[in-house]
């Protein structure tokens, strides 16, 4: 027990302070009486909880206490030892209160209970109350605010002070005998601990005077005022606010009922009385308030109000309401309100507290239950225990899996380590998530091929239009495999640009040979983890992707896809490109060793097929093992093809819709191709496709149409404005501007190549600009070499490079370009500049050019045929050597564009410049 100066803090049995107690004994301190017990509402952490505030009082130097068995005298403290009860009432009447109580001995007590005269001890402890019954107060009152809760009258309330300048004050006041405060609620937008009240505004106008009757701190250092309310009064006017703000009240009467409406006054009080019986079914902590109630109610309707709003747990700015109702009658109806309230809330608390209860129970009884059940099915020997259970179904999977012999004793020797391990021990569970890998595995599991070329054809033909070099290719693999039996473990690259149908065929493949089919991306992977698994030393280590995916499918020679495998990055988890050289390579993947596993796993078996969108960033000793088969893009009568076989039928089924709904003609399906999607895969078209059904639905589903039919007069309410008008900058280009080819990652294109001359008088020189390459500007110096020795050639009276500086330019300078494909085309353009002679419009170029002027082979030259087509160009001049590469083109790509071939430079001008080429005449002739 605590003490804190005359107030006694009992702890409750069964929410009430035992009534018989009527003495203390504090060690150290005095022997007290119980003088006064009052029922209390006290702010717990910010939470209001009901508590008991018991009143003390010493009464004598030597009390004997007694047992049945043995007395013992119990000393009195020395003088001076008692400094803690520091409350004025009981300094001033120590003696006066000695002579009062009568004096405990031996005889009176008898088992540690007093034997005394029931009604005359409560008859001493009524007069004896620690609060002041003073029916005159002071009328300017120092402020005490609450920023808790309001005190009614009558009922006390401890208050937690946080500012320590107001508590010394509080404190010298108290010690000089001064107990009276005035207590006001503060409004809420000044409810802080850390506000200082200086101002009457920032109170309500109305509270009670407080007497102070007792300042303590607790253990941990919270400084608490207990405060008892004895009378309404209200603010008249300011006196001070500093050093703490002071004020004058007016006492504030009681409007009583009237007499006549005593019958209703009195069912109020009983209903009162029987809500608070209610109560203490749910909450025993009101049993005192009942008691404390029934003992002083005295026949006061208003004393009964604020005290049965006191013993709720409403908020502050109720309790303000009732502590500002000066009408009895409408308070005892706005107490038994809030009583109700709490009523209703016990109730709730009660069955929720109910229902977990009953919930725990139930889940305590099952598991009760389920144990009994394991017992007895293991005493009659129906079940073995959950680690008994697990071995044995390793042991299934080894006899289904037949692993080899090396992998066989890892799992055996697996398997007696987790039998001696305890089930709670995390070693367990390593153990146990290492066999369920080693068991799942598909060691000898292997799919049946399919042959059949008949087939293999149709299912190719049937996913993807076009691409015949490819579907050969494939063809020919599946041929290979039925004259040897099996289709051993291939590595295939598929390189082209997006959106050509790259991870499409690759299911193709596997759908032709009946195999599993599983992709992953290794776009942006830098963890060699990924490939070759963690140690198992590792928290939460897994396998690799390619002993994920053989678990995945359950077979070992699936179709295993390697996305994006020229974006893979390097990080400090080591380089993935080099982990993959094991996995490709056909001589070592028969062994591979995943980390995780640390067992060699034979991947030869499996088909590997990669994708990817360039080879420049793939790592030579990589590219080496693998078999590349590069995948152009698409022209407009393959895109048409696509579009109609594959495209628009997908779209229809996707939006709901059917042929009746939406026609499109092939006149807007050409225009959308060329002024749309130029790209070289058919993504984009797709997209657009999907944007023209979803508009079509629209309409459809709102009743507009029934039938739509997109041409190109009406197109641009489908798909917006055409994004593309030509690749042509100029109609008819002039002296110095050349088109060339050249290929990139989306494709082919056409390439502007723009010269300008500058006056410099023997100050010849070349700058170029257009974001170019290193390669380009090494090309681009040696095609001014050869230019300017060539214009010496076929015209030496021309003497324009040693007097102009010349500005080279390739357009689009925000798209980088490198290569040396653009040879012949800046070396026609310079010359075309020098010579002031026009290129034809219809003529294209590519091909790289050394230093005596002849002409290299260059690849891409079917997106290269593609781009000129686009742009209407007739005729394309080729390097002598990619004849081969023309002359394998399909006939509907070839159509239209006529091919020069050159060996030497000589071959392009004369093509490209001499038909309008015109010598300047020597200086003698003019």
């Amino acid at each position: 027990r605590r003490v804190h100066g005359g107030i006694l803090y009992l702890p409750m049995f069964r929410g009430q302070v035992q009534r018989g107690l009527k003495y203390a004994w504090i060690p150290g301190q005095v022997p007290c009486s119980i003088s006064q017990r009052i029922p209390v509402i006290a702010m717990q952490n910010g939470v209001p909880v009901p508590a008991v505030m018991v009143f003390l009082r010493p009464i004598s130097t030597t009390t004997r206490v007694f047992s049945k068995k043995r007395a013992k005298t119990v000393p009195a403290p020395p003088e001076g030892d008692n400094h803690d009860l520091q409350d004025t009432a009981s300094n001033s009447t120590t003696d006066k209160t000695s002579e009062q109580v009568p004096s405990v001995t031996s005889e009176s007590v008898v088992e540690g209970e007093v034997q005394s005269d029931e009604k005359k001890s409560t008859e001493e402890d009524s007069n004896s109350s620690l609060v002041s019954s003073k029916a005159y107060w002071p009328e300017e009152l120092m402020v005490l605010p609450l920023t808790q809760r309001p005190v009614l009258p009558d009922t006390g309330m401890p208050v937690h002070l946080t500012d320590e300048h107001l508590l010394s004050i509080i404190q010298n006041n108290f010690n000089r005998g001064r107990k009276y405060v005035g207590l006001f609620f503060v409004k809420n937008p000044f409810r802080d601990d850390k506000t200082t009240i200086t101002e009457a505004s920032q109170l309500h106008e109305m509270g009670v005077i407080g007497q102070i009757v007792d300042m303590k701190r607790d253990l941990g250092g919270h400084a608490f005022v207990h405060v008892f309310g004895l009378q309404r009064v209200s603010i008249d006017s300011v006196v001070s606010n500093r050093p703490v703000l002071t004020v004058k009240t007016k006492l504030v009467q009681n409007k009583m009922p009237n007499p006549k409406r005593s019958e209703y006054i009195k069912a109020y009080v009983f209903e009162i009385l029987k809500v608070l019986t209610d109560l203490i079914k749910n909450q025993p902590l009101h049993r005192e308030f009942l008691i404390y109630l029934r003992q002083h109610m005295d026949d006061n309707p208003a004393r009964t109000a604020d005290f049965a709003a006191a013993s709720t747990t409403a908020a502050g700015e109720e309790i303000q309401e009732i502590v500002e109702c000066v009408d009895v009658d409408e308070r005892l109806a706005k107490s038994l309100l809030l009583l109700k309230k709490e009523l209703e809330l016990s109730n709730f608390q009660r069955s929720v507290a109910k229902q977990i209860e009953d919930k725990i129970n139930t889940q305590q009884r099952n598991m009760m239950l389920q144990e009994q059940l394991k017992m007895i099915k293991k005493e009659l020997g129906l079940e073995t225990d959950e680690k008994e259970q697990l071995l044995n179904r390793f042991r299934e999977r080894v006899k289904e899996a037949d692993p080899p012999k090396h992998a066989k004793q890892v799992i055996n020797d697996e398997l007696n380590k987790l039998s001696t391990l305890e089930p709670a021990s995390s070693e367990f569970n390593i153990t146990r998530n290492y066999l369920e890998w080693l068991t799942t595995l598909p060691w000898s599991k292997l799919s049946t091929d399919n042959y059949d070329l008949p087939r293999a054809a149709g299912v190719l033909d049937e996913d993807h239009y076009g691409l015949d070099d490819l579907k050969n290719r494939i063809k020919e693999f599946i041929a290979v495999g039925k004259m040897l039996g099996s289709i051993q473990g291939k590595i295939l690259c598929l390189v082209g640009p997006p959106g050509v149908g790259k991870t499409s065929i690759g299911k193709s493949i596997a759908r032709a040979v009946d195999r599993e089919f599983f992709r992953f991306s290794v776009g942006g992977m830098s963890d060699v983890a990924e490939i070759k698994g963690h140690r198992r030393t590792y928290v939460g280590a897994m396998p690799g992707k390619l002993i994920q995916c053989l678990k995945s499918v359950k077979t070992s020679n699936p179709v295993i896809m390697i996305d994006e495998i020229d974006k893979l990055s390097k990080g400090y988890s080591g380089d993935p490109a080099s982990a993959l050289l094991e996995v490709l390579d056909p001589e070592q993947n028969k062994n591979f060793l995943d980390h995780y596993l640390d067992v060699p796993y034979d991947l030869s078996k499996v088909l590997f097929v990669c994708t990817a969108n360039v080879l420049d960033t793939i790592p030579k000793p990589l590219l080496d093992r693998m078999e590349v088969m590069r995948i152009s893009g698409y022209v407009l009568e393959e895109k048409m093809s696509i579009a109609s076989q594959y495209l628009i039928p997908e779209a229809l089924k996707e939006s709901g819709l059917s042929k009746e709904h939406v026609t499109i003609q092939n006149e807007a399906l050409e225009l959308l191709i060329r002024s749309y999607c130029r790209e070289a895969g058919v993504r984009n078209l797709k997209q657009q496709i999907e944007k023209i059904m979803r508009r079509v639905a629209y309409k459809v589903a709102i009743g507009e149409a029934t039938a739509i039919t997109v041409t190109s007069q009406n197109l641009e309410d489908f798909v917006g404005k055409p994004v593309f008008s030509s690749d042509r900058f100029y109609d008819v280009p002039p002296a110095g501007v050349v088109m060339g080819l050249a290929w990139t990652a989306m494709g082919g294109s056409t390439l502007y190549v723009e010269t300008v001359a500058l006056i410099s008088e023997g100050k010849g020189r070349l700058h170029t600009t257009g974001q170019m390459g290193d390669v380009m500007k090494e090309s681009s110096s040696v095609c001014y070499t050869f230019a300017r020795r060539y214009l010496s050639m076929i015209d030496p009276h021309n003497k324009f490079f040693e007097n102009h500086e010349v500005h080279l330019h390739i357009p689009e300078g925000a798209t980088p370009k490198d290569g040396p494909s653009a040879g012949v085309t800046m070396v026609t353009a310079l010359l075309s500049l020098a010579t002031d002679t026009k290129c034809s419009a219809e003529v294209s170029m590519t091909g790289e050019i050394t230093l005596t002027g002849k002409v290299l082979k260059i690849g891409g030259v079917k997106e290269k045929i593609i781009a000129a087509k686009r742009s209407g160009i007739s005729q394309v001049i080729l390097p002598a050597e990619n004849r081969r590469d023309f002359d394998e083109l399909p006939e509907f790509i070839r159509n239209g564009v006529t091919p020069h071939y050159a060996k030497e430079y000589s071959d392009v001008f004369n093509v490209a410049l001499k038909p309008n080429f015109n010598p300047k005449p020597s200086e003698s002739s003019q």
